[in-house]
């Protein structure tokens, strides 16, 4: 698999519809803002940035792991048409 294919591949699972609900997709930035305009004052903002982007990173390929690149369910999450490249709405 290309680095192209492999780019594809994630940006259509982290893009699908079927992955999060909107309500969802709203409270999860809105918390994220909140947290983060929280901390901006703060002296280790950065150090909750960069831990926040490794823990990130850190269960995007254990999930990625566990469902053998987005081809398999596990845990709950269930959107296989994404993974396999369907046009369905």
């Amino acid at each position: 698999m290309s680095v192209r294919d492999a780019l594809t591949l994630e940006l259509r699972v982290a893009f699908s519809r079927k992955a999060q609900s909107i309500w969802f997709r709203v409270l999860k930035w809105t918390v994220l803002l909140a947290v983060g305009a929280y901390l901006w004052r703060g002296s280790h903002f950065w150090w909750w940035v960069g831990g926040a982007l490794g823990f990130g990173l850190t269960l995007h390929l254990v999930w990625r792991w566990k469902t053998k690149r987005w081809t398999r369910a596990w845990g709950g999450w269930s959107d296989l048409d994404a993974a396999r490249g369907s046009t369905r709405p």
